[in-house]
Order: structure tokens, then C-alpha cells, then sequence
């Protein structure tokens, strides 16, 4: 009889299956029926394969057909859904890949057949072994639980064939930041976060109430496919018995040898393979029960979905959907239609939507929309909406199947169509509009009339409508008459015509106002939504009651709901009225008061919410123990928490009477601080934010009136994980190599792990991915190497990352498909493809042309060049030309290879359009003018045949035009012209085809020659001794014979008029170009005779010179001496010596002497200046202090003033007695014994020097030492271990143009800073034990001092006490 049904069955399907009605889920049905039941290890199986689903559903996010296929090695499932398809490694496999199927034809593609499907293990493939339509399966990583990192989910929504819009979501941040606590530092944080709110939980090994902790949802639909699993599940001491009850009465297991219940547990197993499941269907409820209560399930309803009703109609023969015969819908142009779709019913109701014959989906737009009821609605009809396959599609989520309408055909036609096949369509067609169709106002086609109402659950998604017809096509708006709309959760779709507000509450509840509007009018429609509710906690359902006898305390049941639910309470799942009386218990309304509670009155209370909407129900147990405390919290557990964040120290507890939880820090001595440290009710301790000194031993003690427990727990703090140098936006060249950095400091007590993640995926398995240490290096960039890198330094407490995007560049590809259109005389137009950009934007493109006709081939020219942005150009073409196109991109990285050419574009010949430019006249010679220009391109020639007509005449005179044809040159001469006479010039072109327009005058002369007159009136006027301004008459322009290029000015000095100078004669020559009649001659002598003459010149050369004149320069002052030395320095005198002006410029009439003391700070002492006559060469100066340092400055004068002046520096003779005494104390023991102590100091640091040299570079601890250096050692120098000089630069530099003497020579711009020139030898540079102490002491003094015996001496000395002393008495 089985196998009677079976085949029966099949026949059916196989009818069906070619319709198009009926989905692959009808060949899993024949093939359930047919089985002969499963095996316990098939059921484990089953079972397995159902939590690997899940997992795929959570991971892929698609809604899947089923279908089971045994092979040899092992088992596989393939999910194949409407774009999505699963496979899992039956045996030994963890890794899971999901497929996604595009579909690249627009044929009708059949249903996927397991038979035909094979999963390619080796390289994730997979494989259809029999002919067919499947194309285009791609990869889609589902990673398994124990793979996928926790903090990165990846989902695919339903797209595809069936599916809807597709939709991604991805967890992953960019760049994570510290600031809050991460979700692994949670061993500290999240694993404890329970114990702060959760209910208490009753050791397993003492005695307690039954609980149930996993039971089935209350509507339960069965999957014909699986066998019905109830669950139920319950902990408690002793361990509770199950039961169940079915439609309110026991369930007796006996008599249904199809149903089990697994052991140890109240789950209901029901084999469906030897009978029906409607047969199991009604509400089940289980019950579990010990000695101390008895607790209930949930009411568990228990049916099949609706649409396998309907499958089993058509199995009888009933149709899945009405087969009636669709007739044609011819509609005028304009109006609006609806094509109604009414699904067959389901639950949850099938999901909708209009496709092809290819299976592809209808275009929808702000015209045409799907409403919710599966309905398409057209505002108004276009041409372009003929068609004959409008089909509407069914798909039922829970069975995964999909059911099809008949196609609908609609015929758009205008009126006179309609009336020319009217007859035609007559007896088969349903005629919708006969008038023409104009514009009209909107006009609502759903909901209907002004108002409307709806009622929605809160919590639920709201969704409210309005589709309208008109033409204009009309837009929807929507608002909130009664305040705003939730824009948190609130969403417009489907082209504005559905607003959908999400997680509805009772402040949803109001007046919603739709508006359609065109430019011809609006029309509002007002929805009236009211909110519901079913119950709902308001503080969270009972919680479970441990008193110790004698104790109190309290059940609440606190819910709301609309209407406001009724609350039911019962005792171990009697009604609390029916139970047995206990004193100590008191019922008021949704709470349950305990007083002075007795043992053995244990018990589980259930509390049932009720209203229209749906119910609640809750079992909470009231449990009577006497127990001491016991800490639950294992002994000496180690926490782990990241520096700065929170930790939580667990001392979960346990006894009744309720423990108290006290803390302390290493002993019961050390208190805790209240700002830092929060103890919690359930006995967590809290440390807000963990520092270092927060490490170490805790005590937690639990103690109550049996008796008291302590445990211990230590807490170490750990240095955050830091990203020191993130990676960096790369933008690299294609073949290139790209290196991002990824510097991480971390605690290095924990264990870093180092991941790098492309686009949030795996790297590819590509060696040219090397990652190293800090870094991750790609060779031989590709194109598909773009994409954004992170980098994630995980430890066992936290991590860090990083991203950075790398974007792959290259010169574009070459422009595509070349095309010429709208031709014409003078110009094209060109399209072009633009080729791919690699990811830098085209810049510009280069239009290039080819002549064939004028150039050889290959020879190609710029013709223009266009933004980026286009892709056609309007080219201005010349005539006569054989144009060839090719065209270029142009981006950052370079420029793209040529374009193929395009077609060959000939242009006709013309008469030229331009005549020469650049047209020119002037002459060689004096009596020639030659006439060019810039001849035209092979471009601008238009025709063949170019040549030129060129002519000339006199300017200013009524002459004819002089014409002469030129052929093949760009020049002609014209010969016995006058001299320089301007002309006018013409030069036209012609070609065979004719002559180019009028061409313009051009001016020109004729040659020049030499100017034939000098300057008149030529005169000189002395402005000061070296300057003197020439005045002349300018020459007549007829008398110039050609172009003015200016004067110039001949001049020489004769002699000077002072005796002692020499006599000169070199001639100079100033020019002054242009028109000018006057000029200035800078740069003369003093007190001098010059002659000078003026001349004309043009292009030729220069005129005849002017009448030679004379003028005299008055004096000058001098310049300086020129030279100044200093003799016989002694105790209190010295003598100076100098020679006279090299240029007097005048009669000397004396010299001015001004002297200074300078002492050791390069200040000037008081000035004293002498007057010397003019024949003087030499003074003695006396009375001067002794060893003590002079400036002198020197200079000459005239009758107009003094010169600039020589200076020199010199030092008076040291006192002898003051120097005897002064060696007296050098030879003083403790003075050498100072100056050993130095030299030994010098001679240790020279040595750490040394040894620093040696070791290389600077060390923290060097830093430290040269901060707190002794101040009598900073001159050290850092770089090469030397002294420097222990002075100040600024306060030292030599006073400018001041000279040293040096054996009575004078040295210019040179220091001599030597101590020698100030004490009495120079062989005092090395101390008694040799050390060379002079650079140690500084040059500060040897500055200050100068005299005849420093000469050589260019090194600092050892210091000298005489000269310290001579120092202190420089201004004495």
C-alpha cells in the first residue's frame, strides 16, 4: 500500500514539477515517505545535521531549501536556496563553504536536483554532474564556530532568484578603540557581569525545587522532513520526573509506540516516518516534579504550516493556486492598472514577488510598486509595460518552498491601437479605457477613502501604505499629524509608499498622514494606528526564593500589557486557591508575601499574565534550607585585567541565611578604599579603574549565623595593548612592492598573537605576502591586492588594530571602439570606450590625428585634448586632409598605449582660410627691402597648388600695389630701393581651388645706412667731484638713415690737477639707448681734467662723433692711509708710523688721530684724539698705561672733508716687578699641587671619553650624567671628547677692521689670541705632568692681551698668573 501511495505520488510530482508550481521540497516529501523509518544512529546524525544548519543560517543568513543526499565516504548536505547553497564535510570536515548562485542567461532555468550537484572537497568546487542550466556557482566563506573570530560575524541576506534585496552585514571596526573595556578583557569583566543581576543559583548538591532551563517555543511547526522534538528540560534534588499532558490531558506515552522521551530528560521524540504528523498536532504541556514542587512548561502548540495542507490538496488533486485562464489585458496608454497576485495562504504568510519567464525581476519604480498584499499596482501605464510574463511568485519560508501564478499578459496601446485591434481582442479581452487619457490629480488606489485604521501589537513592525494613480506620476510623502516620526526606527521603502516603524510602543500610537502630489494637485489619505500589547515583564519575570526558616520575603509578578493582562497564581501547578493553606504565605494581587516561613514548605509557584494578545508564564520556587556559607568561587583563582580598565573580583557565595561578603587586601588588615573599590550586593567586588597597585592577594569572607567561609583570589594588572605605528593609506603602482607597518607594545608577560586581514578576510595564500614581525610586505602588486588591511595584535586580555587601505594604480588601458558620427565639411564627431582607469581617475584624454596625404604614415599630431570626464569630442577638421584618429587617457600614473585608429575621414579641398602671418619688411642693405613671413602648414594650404601673392608700394603715397607670385619660400627682395623709406606690405595665399581673403598691411622699411650727423649743442655740468651730467641736442631722424638706437658718450681722463698723482688717458664709452639728450658719467676721479665727445648710432653703427669738450672735477676727501704700524712699545709709550693716502683727491691739509683702551671685555675705554700735520708720517705716543691693550684710528683730510680712516691694536710693555711677584706665586706649592689635581680630573674624564667612543652612541645614563655634570667641566664638547673654549663667543669676536701688530708689521683680519703675546715667554703650554692644561683654562685672557713676542703662537697656553693679575689692572 506504501509503495502504491509512493508511486502515485511521484507521478504527480513529476506533472508538477514540469508546471513550474511545485518546488524541490515535493522530492524530499517522496522521499521521507519512502523511507522505512531511521536508526538511532541515523538520529544522531539528524540531529547533528540540524545544529550544523543552524550554524549556516546564522553565518550565510539565507533561507534555504533542504536536500539530503547520502554519498559513499561519508555525509554531506547541501543547503541550495534561492542564491545560496551550503556544504558541510560529512566526516573528519570543519570547514564549511557556501555557495552563491548567479544566474548568467536569461533562459528559464530548472530547479536544482541533488543528483546533479556535487561538492568538489579538493578546491571547494562545486560540480554539476548532469547537463543543465546551473551556471555561476562562486565561493562564500562560512567559517565555524570554533574558527570564526568572536568579534567578526559575516551574514548574506536573501538575494538571488527568490531572494530579496541582498544584504550584508559585517561587524568589524576599523580601528578599535581602548577606551572601553574589550570584549576578552571580559575574563575580568563580562563572565562576572551575570553574578551582579542574576538569580541565585542552589548548589546541585542540595536539596532544591525543579526548574525548567530549556523548553521548546510556543508555537511549534512541524517540519514533515524531521521528526517533532518537544523540549524539556529541568534541573532539581532530587532529579525531577516529566510528564506531559496533550489539549489539557495526561499524555500517555504507552500508547504511542512512535513517541519517546530521552532519558534523563522530559523531551518528547515523535517519529513521523510510520505516521502522519497531523496526527500529533494539539498543545502539550510537561511537567516536572520531586518532593519539594512540581514546575510546568509553557503551553507548547504544535502544528504543521499551511502551506503543506495545501501541498497535500494538490498531492488529491485541489490546485496549490487558482488554474483559471487569465485573459489578456489590453489597457489605453495612461491609465492606471492593478494585477492582483492573491498567494495561497500560509504561515508565517509566503513572501511575494513578480518576475519573468527568465526568471528575472520586474523593475519597480516610483510608477510601479508591489504592495504588501503581493498586489502590483501601475499609477499609470506606459508602451514600454507590454508583456506577456507578469508572474507572480509565492515562497513559504518555513517549507522553502516556492509556488507560481499563470503569467499575466497586458498590452499597452494608445487610443488608435486600441480601436484598430478591438475586434480582434473583442471576444477574449477585458477593455479597461476607451477615452483619451490626459493628465489627472492623484487619487489613492490603496488604502481606499479618506481614513483608514490599524491596529498593531507593540513591539511588532508596523507597516503603513499608500499607492496612488495619476499622471504625472504623483510622490508620497508621509508625516506624523500628532507629533514626530521615530526616526530611529522609522524607514521609508519601496519608493516612499511604506513607512515601517520597528520595536512599536504605545507612543506610536496616533494619526499618520500620507500625501500624494503631482503639479496639478495632492490628496492626503489619514491612518488611524492603534497599539496593542501583549504582556509583558516590567522588572523581569519571579525570581527563585531561598529563605532559612524563620525568614521572610516576597514573589512579584509585575506586568503590563494592552488591555491591562490578569494575573493567575498557582502552587506546584494547582491554582493557588486549590492549594494546600499555609499561615505563612499571603496572596495580594501580582505579589506573594512570605512571613516567618517553616522547613519543609518548599514549593514552585507559577505565575500566569493573560490578556487577549497572549500570556506569560513563569515558575519561581520557594526553597527552605539551613546552610552555612560556602564560597562557590574557586581557591587562589588568578584574575587578568588591562591597566585602566574595571576589574570585577567573583565571590559567588552560598547559604541560608543569606551570607555577608566582606573584603580585604593581602590580610584582614588592609582595608579598602570606598572611592576606588565597590563591594556589590552578590558579593562582587569592583575595582572602577585598575592600576598597578591595585595587583595582588584578595580575601573574600562569607559569613552568616551557621557559621563563616573565606576564599582567596589574586588580581594581576597588565600594561594595555597599543598600536604604536599604525599602517598607512598606500597608493602603490601596479608590479610594485608596498610595505604597512604595524608597531604594537604590549605587556610582555602576555602572549601577542599577530593576525593580518585583508577586506576582514584571511590573506590570501600567496608568497608574495610576507609577514614579519612588525610589518606586512606585498611583492609584485597586483590589482586584486586592493583592499584594506588590518592588522590585530591579540593577547589574551585585549588586542588592538589597525586598518589601512591600499589602493593598486596603473596607466589606464586605451580608449575602445572608436566612432565617427556627424560628418561634415569641416568638422566629426568622436565616441570612444573609455579603457579601466586602475584606480586613478582619467585626467584628461588626447585626441591625436594621422595626414596620410601630407605626411608619412605613423607621423601622428596633437589635434586637441578633452576633461576626463568625456567620452566624445566635436573636431574641427581642414579641408584637403586624409584625417586619421586615435585617441589617449591620461591619469596620475601616466599615459594609456595609443588607441586603435579610427576609420579614415577625407575632407575636400578649398581656397585657403588664412594668409601668412608674422609678415615682415626690412632691409640688408642700404638700398634693398626684403619681405618675409611664416609660410602655411600642409594643414592650412586646403588644396593643392599653395602659393603666395606678395606686394608692396611706398607708404604715405598713392602708388599702385607692386604684386609678385612666390612659390615655395617664405621670403622675396626687393633691390635699388631708397634708403630706410617705410613701406606697406601685403602677402596673400592661393591655392588651385582660389585665393585665401583680403590679407592685412603689414608696415616695413626699406635698409639703413650710417647715422651723417653728430649731436649739437653739446654741454658737461659737474654735479660733485666723481659725477658730472652731459647735455646734447638729439638728432634730426633724417639725418639718423635709419632705426634710433641711441647715443653714446666717449670720455678719458687727461691728467690730474694735483701734481703728485700720474697721467691717464684710457677712453670709456657710456651708451644711453633709445631717444635721450642727456646722460650721467658716474665714477670720476677728483680733482681731474676729462675730454669727452657724443655720437648718434643705429642698426648700422655709429654717426660722426660731436666737437670734443673738457670739464674738471673739484676735490674729494682722501682715502685712507695706506698703511699704519706701530713701533717701540714700552712701559707707559709707543710709537706709530704710516704713509700718506694712495688718493689724496685734493691738497692734504692734516691727519686726525683717536685712540681707546680696550679691556678684557672688548669695552672701549675714554677717547683721546690728536691733530698731525699734513707732512707728518709718524707719532710718539706717552703716558699710556702698562700692559694694557690700544685701538687706534687714523685718517687724512682735505679742504672737503676728512677720509675713513686705518685702524690697529697694540699693547703696551709688562712691569717687571709686578711679573717677578707674580711668578713668585706660581712656584707656590699650592698652586701646584692645584694645578696637578687638574690636570689629573682632565685626564679621568679623557679617559670615560674614551671608553664611551668605544661603546658607541648615547645612552640614557650618559643623558642623565651630562644633565648633572659638575659646572666646572660643562666646556667638554660632546662630539669628539674635547675642551672648549671656556669664554663667551659674542663678547670675544675681534672689534671690526682692527689689526695686530706682530713684530712691528701689520696683519690684516688675522687674531692672535695667544698668551704668550702677553707673558714674558712661549713655552708654557704643558703643565708639570705634561697634560695640556691651556684649552681646559680657556682663551678669554689671551684675547685681552697682544705683544711683540706672540708672533707664531696661534694655540691657548697654560694660564699665567701674572697675567690674571695684569687683567685686574687693565683700567687701574
Amino acid at each position: 500500500m506504501r509503495d502504491t501511495v509512493t508511486s502515485h505520488l511521484r507521478s504527480v510530482l513529476s506533472v508538477l514539477t514540469h508546471t513550474g508550481t511545485v518546488s524541490l521540497m515535493c522530492q524530499r516529501i517522496l522521499e521521507d515517505q519512502s523511507r522505512d523509518g531511521w536508526t538511532v544512529g541515523e538520529q544522531r546524525e539528524r540531529e547533528r545535521e540540524e545544529r550544523e544548519r543552524n550554524q549556516c543560517k546564522e553565518g550565510c543568513r539565507g533561507e534555504q531549501d533542504s536536500i539530503r543526499r547520502r554519498g559513499g565516504g561519508g555525509e554531506s548536505i547541501i543547503w541550495s536556496g534561492h542564491s545560496h547553497a551550503w556544504t558541510s564535510e560529512g566526516k573528519g570536515g570543519n570547514r564549511k563553504t557556501c555557495w552563491e548562485k548567479t544566474y548568467k542567461n536569461r533562459d528559464r532555468v530548472s530547479k536544482l536536483h541533488t543528483g546533479r550537484l556535487e561538492k568538489n572537497r579538493k578546491n571547494k568546487r562545486l560540480d554539476i554532474r548532469e547537463r543543465g542550466r546551473e551556471r555561476g556557482f562562486k565561493p562564500f566563506l562560512c567559517e565555524s564556530a570554533h574558527t570564526c573570530p568572536t568579534n567578526r560575524v559575516t551574514g548574506q541576506g536573501e538575494a538571488g532568484l527568490f531572494g530579496g534585496g541582498t544584504r550584508r552585514r559585517t561587524l568589524m571596526p576599523e580601528r578599535r578603540s581602548m577606551g572601553g573595556p574589550h570584549p576578552a578583557v571580559l575574563v575580568v569583566g563580562a563572565l562576572l557581569l551575570g553574578p551582579l543581576v542574576g538569580a541565585l543559583d542552589v548548589p546541585l548538591d542540595l536539596p532544591q525545587p525543579p526548574t525548567i532551563t530549556h523548553q521548546s517555543p510556543k508555537d511549534y511547526i512541524i517540519d514533515p522532513r524531521e521528526n517533532i522534538v518537544i523540549h524539556c528540560e529541568a534541573k532539581g534534588k532530587p532529579h525531577p520526573s516529566f510528564s506531559w499532558t496533550r489539549n489539557g490531558t495526561h499524555f500517555d506515552l504507552e500508547q504511542h509506540p512512535n513517541v519517546h522521551m530521552r532519558p534523563h530528560s522530559g523531551t518528547l521524540v515523535v517519529d513521523i516516518s510510520r505516521e502522519r504528523a497531523e496526527h500529533y498536532e494539539g498543545w502539550y504541556q510537561c511537567t516536572a516534579r520531586n518532593k519539594h514542587g512540581t514546575a510546568v512548561s509553557d503551553d507548547i502548540v504544535v502544528r504543521q504550516p499551511l502551506e503543506f495542507i495545501i501541498l497535500r490538496a494538490v498531492l488529491k488533486g485541489s490546485p496549490l493556486w487558482s488554474k483559471e485562464k487569465i485573459k489578456p489585458i489590453v489597457i489605453q496608454e495612461g491609465v492606471s492598472l492593478v494585477l492582483p497576485c492573491r498567494p495561497p495562504a500560509g504561515f508565517p504568510p509566503p513572501i511575494v514577488f513578480w518576475m519573468d519567464n527568465n526568471f528575472q525581476r520586474l523593475p519597480q519604480s516610483n510608477r510601479v510598486s508591489q504592495s504588501l498584499n503581493g498586489d502590483l499596482y501601475f499609477s499609470n501605464v506606459l508602451r514600454e509595460d507590454s508583456r506577456s510574463d507578469y508572474i507572480c511568485y509565492a515562497r513559504f519560508p518555513h517549507t522553502q518552498t516556492i509556488q507560481q501564478k499563470q503569467p499575466i499578459t497586458v498590452k499597452v496601446l494608445n487610443l488608435d491601437a486600441i480601436n484598430e485591434t478591438m475586434e480582434a481582442f473583442y471576444n477574449d479581452t477585458d477593455l479597461f479605457s476607451e477615452d483619451p487619457v490626459d493628465e489627472r490629480k492623484p487619487a489613492f488606489l490603496i488604502p481606499s477613502g479618506p481614513t483608514s485604521s490599524k491596529m498593531v501589537l507593540r513591539g511588532q513592525v508596523l507597516e503603513m501604505e499608500c499607492i496612488a494613480e495619476g499622471l504625472p506620476t504623483p510622490d508620497i510623502s508621509w508625516a506624523k499629524v500628532s507629533g514626530e516620526l521615530p526616526t530611529a526606527r522609522a524607514s521609508v521603502l519601496h519608493h516612499q509608499k511604506i513607512l515601517r516603524i520597528v520595536n512599536v510602543s504605545e507612543a506610536d500610537a496616533g494619526d499618520y498622514r500620507c500625501t500624494a502630489r503631482n503639479r496639478l494637485a495632492s490628496v492626503h489619505h489619514t491612518i488611524q494606528v492603534t497599539v496593542k500589547a501583549a504582556p509583558y515583564w516590567i522588572s523581569g519575570a519571579p525570581r527563585n526564593l531561598i529563605l532559612a526558616p524563620g525568614e521572610g520575603g516576597s514573589l512579584m509578578c509585575r506586568a503590563s500589557g494592552t488591555p491591562k493582562p490578569s494575573i493567575q497564581w498557582a502552587m506546584n501547578g494547582i491554582p493557588i486557591e486549590y492549594a494546600p493553606k499555609d499561615p505563612s504565605r499571603k496572596v495580594e494581587d501580582d505579589t506573594i508575601i512570605f512571613t516567618e516561613v517553616l522547613t519543609g514548605s518548599s514549593a514552585v509557584y507559577q505565575c500566569n499574565v493573560s490578556n487577549q494578545h497572549g500570556y506569560l508564564l513563569a515558575n519561581a520556587f520557594v526553597n527552605v534550607l539551613s546552610e552555612p556559607p560556602r564560597v562557590l568561587t574557586p581557591a587562589n583563582k588568578v584574575y587578568q585585567v588591562i591597566k585602566n580598565h574595571r576589574a570585577l573580583l567573583e565571590c559567588t557565595s552560598f547559604g541560608s541565611p543569606k551570607p555577608q561578603i566582606t573584603w580585604f587586601k593581602e590580610s584582614r588588615s588592609g582595608t579598602l578604599d570606598p572611592e576606588t573599590h565597590k563591594e556589590h550586593d552578590n558579593g562582587t567586588l569592583e575595582i572602577r579603574v585598575a592600576q598597578p597597585k591595585n595587583s595582588g592577594k584578595y580575601t573574600c569572607v562569607a559569613r552568616n549565623s551557621l557559621g563563616i567561609y573565606e576564599n582567596h583570589v589574586h588580581l594581576e594588572v597588565k600594561e594595555p595593548t597599543r598600536i604604536l605605528r599604525q599602517p598607512e593609506y598606500r597608493v602603490v603602482q601596479r608590479g610594485k612592492s608596498v610595505v604597512f607597518e604595524c608597531k604594537v607594545k604590549h605587556d610582555p608577560s602576555l602572549t601577542p598573537t599577530m593576525t593580518w586581514l585583508k577586506d576582514d578576510g584571511e590573506l590570501p595564500d600567496d608568497e608574495r605576502f610576507v609577514v614579519d614581525a612588525d610589518s606586512l610586505t606585498i611583492g609584485d602588486v597586483t590589482e586584486s591586492d586592493a583592499g584594506v588591511y588590518t592588522c590585530i595584535m591579540n593577547t589574551t586580555l585585549d588586542q588592538d588594530s589597525a586598518s589601512a587601505e591600499l589602493t593598486v594604480v596603473e596607466r589606464p588601458e586605451p580608449p575602445t571602439d572608436l566612432e565617427l558620427t556627424d560628418h561634415k565639411k569641416r568638422s566629426v564627431q568622436l565616441t570612444w570606450i573609455p579603457g579601466d582607469e586602475h584606480n586613478s581617475p582619467i585626467q584628461t584624454f588626447v585626441i591625436q590625428y594621422e595626414d596620410t596625404l601630407h605626411h608619412h604614415r605613423g607621423h601622428w599630431h596633437n589635434l586637441t585634448e578633452v576633461p576626463g570626464t568625456k567620452t566624445t569630442a566635436h573636431l574641427k577638421l581642414s579641408p584637403y586632409v586624409h584625417y586619421t584618429f586615435r585617441v589617449l587617457a591620461v591619469n596620475s600614473m601616466g599615459v594609456s598605449r595609443p588607441s586603435f585608429p579610427s576609420k579614415m575621414y577625407k575632407t575636400e579641398p578649398s581656397a585657403p582660410d588664412e594668409n601668412p602671418t608674422d609678415v615682415r619688411g626690412f632691409g640688408t642693405e642700404h638700398d634693398n627691402l626684403v619681405i618675409s613671413w611664416k609660410p602655411l602648414s600642409g594643414l592650412q594650404a586646403n588644396g593643392p597648388g599653395l602659393h603666395y601673392r606678395v606686394m608692396w608700394r611706398q607708404k604715405m603715397t598713392d602708388s599702385e600695389w607692386i604684386v609678385a607670385t612666390v612659390a615655395n619660400n617664405s621670403k622675396f627682395i626687393v633691390s635699388r630701393t631708397p634708403t630706410f623709406v617705410p613701406y606697406e606690405l601685403k602677402v596673400q595665399a592661393v591655392n588651385d581651388c582660389g585665393a585665401a581673403p583680403e590679407p592685412a598691411v603689414a608696415d616695413g622699411h626699406s635698409g639703413e645706412d650710417l647715422p651723417v650727423a653728430a649731436p649739437e649743442s653739446v654741454q658737461a655740468y659737474v654735479l660733485n667731484s666723481t659725477l658730472v651730467e652731459v647735455h646734447w641736442e638729439p638728432v634730426p631722424q633724417k639725418l639718423i638713415r635709419g632705426y634710433l638706437k641711441g647715443y653714446k658718450v666717449y670720455y678719458w681722463r687727461e691728467r690730474s690737477l694735483h701734481k703728485h698723482n700720474p697721467h691717464h688717458a684710457e677712453k670709456q664709452i657710456l651708451t644711453f639707448s633709445g631717444n635721450h639728450s642727456k646722460g650721467k658719467l658716474p665714477g670720476l676721479h677728483p680733482v681731474s681734467l676729462y675730454s669727452f665727445n657724443v655720437r648718434v648710432f643705429n642698426g648700422k653703427g655709429d654717426g660722426p662723433p660731436s666737437r670734443n669738450q673738457q670739464f674738471e672735477t673739484p676735490e674729494g676727501v682722501p682715502s685712507a692711509p695706506s698703511s699704519l704700524t706701530v713701533t717701540n712699545p714700552s712701559l707707559d709709550s709707543l710709537s706709530l708710523e704710516w704713509n700718506p693716502p694712495r688718493d689724496r683727491n685734493g691738497l692734504l691739509t692734516g691727519y686726525t688721530l683717536k685712540y681707546h683702551p680696550v679691556n678684557n671685555s672688548n669695552e672701549l675705554g675714554p677717547e683721546e684724539e690728536l691733530a698731525l700735520a699734513a707732512n707728518e708720517t709718524s707719532v710718539t705716543l706717552r703716558n699710556l698705561k702698562y700692559s694694557t691693550r690700544y685701538k687706534f684710528y687714523l685718517n687724512a683730510k682735505t679742504r672737503k672733508g676728512a677720509g675713513p680712516a686705518v685702524t690697529q691694536e697694540a699693547v703696551t710693555v709688562v712691569d717687571e716687578a709686578v711679573a717677578s711677584r707674580q711668578v713668585d706665586i706660581a712656584t707656590q706649592g699650592w698652586f701646584i699641587g692645584l694645578m696637578c689635581a687638574i690636570a689629573l680630573l682632565i685626564l679621568i674624564l679623557l679617559i670615560i671619553c674614551f671608553i664611551q667612543r668605544n661603546k658607541g652612541g648615547k645612552y640614557p645614563v650618559k643623558e642623565k650624567e651630562d644633565a648633572h655634570t659638575d659646572p666646572e667641566f660643562q666646556p667638554m664638547k660632546d662630539e669628539d671628547c674635547t675642551f672648549g673654549e671656556y669664554s663667551d663667543n659674542e663678547d670675544h669676536k675681534p672689534l671690526k677692521g682692527s689689526r695686530t701688530p706682530s713684530s712691528g708689521t701689520v696683519k690684516r683680519d688675522d687674531s692672535d689670541d695667544s698668551l704668550v703675546d702677553y707673558g714674558e715667554g712661549g713655552d708654557g703650554q704643558f703643565n708639570e705632568d705634561g697634560s695640556f692644561i691651556g684649552q681646559y683654562s680657556g682663551k678669554s685672557t689671551g684675547r685681552d692681551a697682544a705683544g711683540p713676542a706672540a708672533e707664531g703662537h696661534e694655540s691657548s697656553e697654560a694660564p699665567s698668573p701674572i697675567n690674571a693679575m695684569n687683567s685686574l689692572n687693565s683700567f687701574v
